[in-house]
């Protein structure tokens, strides 16, 4: 039995794709899955640096046919083991993206589940994880441009039969986020990460910040994202999937919403 493969996708830059990648790719870890995540941001590669980890070979060098894939494997945060990538522009222009199949097909015959965290844009070498995956996970901000180019990324993955199984929101600071985001999106809510002070130490914060709201969020996205290594269909949210809202904000907003009969705010995801 192989691993699955997760892309952690979003058009636009800085919506927390790496973030996801991370936080998720330690939680699945710590329920007993073996996890690798690859940075794939062939451009701005940043997960080395987000975790605070010297590395001995880069994907960039894989690519390059400079080093095997087994030369990059680096140990991580939460035990999770990570294929890096450079930030230099000379390693972006050597490294070849078709080649990230081959590193893909290495890793799924020893890991429970891989993580590629994705650059952003339209590019190829953005558009080759989405054809590698078994599941397409979109991220985005409550920001119009980052939807609308979270939608972009759905519509190439189809191209290049990539599977969507859901969208995460990130950065939410209450209902009117979700029902923005709801109004637009394509694909159904994984879940809503919220903008949290709470979770601005180093990464991971499922580590870091544990009782975070951010990390409680991440936890159960995992927990949705494990239900897909088993076999079985992915979760959208449910309402105490942002219980960190604050109590009056999120039932005065439920009320609104259940007046006109629309299910509530979280019946908005279940299109």
């Amino acid at each position: 039995m192989t691993g699955h493969v997760f892309t952690i996708a979003g058009g636009k830059g800085g919506v927390g794709k790496t973030t996801t990648a991370v936080n998720v790719g330690v939680a699945l870890q710590e329920a007993g899955h073996d996890v690798a995540v690859v940075d794939a941001d062939l451009g701005m590669a940043n997960l080395a640096a987000m975790l605070d980890v010297e590395y001995d070979h880069s994907l960039h060098e894989v690519l390059a046919e400079d080093a095997t894939v087994s030369d990059t494997l680096t140990g991580a945060p939460g035990d999770i083991t990570v294929v890096p990538g450079e930030q230099s522009l000379e390693a972006f222009a050597d490294a070849d993206p078709a080649k990230l199949n081959k590193v893909i097909r290495t890793l799924i015959n020893a890991y429970d589940a891989v993580l590629i965290d994705t650059g952003a844009g339209l590019s190829h070498e953005a558009t080759v994880p989405l054809g590698l995956a078994d599941s397409v996970v979109l991220v985005t901000t409550p920001d119009s441009v980052a939807i609308g180019d979270a939608n972009k990324t759905a519509d190439l993955a189809a191209r290049v039969d990539g599977k969507v199984i859901g969208s995460i929101l990130t950065r939410a600071t209450g209902p009117e986020d979700i029902k923005a985001v709801a109004a637009e999106i394509q694909h159904d809510m994984l879940a809503v990460i919220p903008d949290d002070p709470e979770a601005t130490t180093r990464e991971p914060h499922v580590i870091n910040a544990p009782d975070s709201p951010a990390a409680a969020a991440y936890r159960r996205l995992a927990a949705s994202l494990k239900r897909v290594l088993l076999g079985e269909p992915v979760e959208t949210i449910a309402p105490e999937d942002t219980d960190w809202f604050p109590a009056d904000e999120a039932n005065e907003d439920t009320d609104n919403e259940t007046d006109n009969d629309s299910g509530g705010v979280f019946g908005l995801f279940n299109r």
